[in-house]
């Protein structure tokens, strides 16, 4: 039998890695290293402004960091809402409030409270036929302390007007003439705040709170 020489091993081959991705593989190593290495420096810096090993405010450097983002957070929330608070309210037309220029009926909400002296510089009493219009009517229309200016000097003030209302304790339909002496920081755009006498004159005053329908009339006379 014949001997078959022997196989001889096959040469190694080598493999060809594209350019491509050796570059793709030392820009990787080279972001993870960039990456480690910033967040060792960020914590460093934190830790040479905040020492882990004191306290803060009593609490660890932790509870103390989570405390302050949500201190900041909260803070942002705020600023935020009074920001689109400020801007709605800016945008709202005056066309679009219950002006002595508008001949339209509106409805809100009647409440009765002590006068006194009142936001257009006069004094009046519990017997007065007076209302109290809501501060976002009044600084509307001109100026008030709110704005900086003088509120004796809103246009509002002397101005009259009805109010009207199904008065169940009568079981009739009441209406009251009021002048507008006065600033209400607790209502509505609609509501009315007024004496308890001129309350009672469309609801009983254990009531409290009612609905109201009402108009302007014209500005009131001088001397009456």
């Amino acid at each position: 039998m014949t001997d078959q020489p022997a196989a001889e091993p096959a040469p190694n081959k080598e493999i060809q890695i594209p350019e491509w991705e050796n570059a793709a593989v030392a820009n990787d190593a080279d972001d993870s290293t960039a990456g480690a290495g910033g967040q060792a420096t960020l914590h460093s810096k934190l830790d040479r402004v905040l020492p882990p090993s004191r306290r803060y405010l009593g609490l660890s450097r932790k509870v103390f960091l989570c405390l302050l983002l949500a201190v900041v957070l909260a803070l942002l929330a705020l600023i935020i809402g009074l920001a689109v608070g400020l801007t709605t309210g800016s945008s709202s037309s005056s066309e679009d409030l219950p002006l002595p220029s508008s001949s339209e009926t509106f409805t809100g909400e009647l409440t009765y409270y002590q006068p006194g002296l009142g936001a257009c510089g006069e004094t009046s009493t519990d017997s007065d036929f007076i209302v109290s219009l809501s501060y976002i009517l009044f600084d509307a229309a001109g100026s008030s302390t709110n704005n900086g200016g003088n509120s004796n000097d809103n246009p509002l003030c002397g101005q009259t007007l009805r109010a009207t209302r199904y008065n169940e304790e009568v079981g009739a339909e009441r209406s009251v003439d009021l002048r507008v002496v006065d600033r209400c920081t607790g209502c509505a755009v609609d509501d009315l705040d007024t004496s308890l006498g001129a309350f009672e004159r469309l609801a009983p005053s254990a009531s409290g709170r009612v609905s109201v329908s009402w108009a302007w009339l014209g500005p009131v006379e001088t001397g009456s």
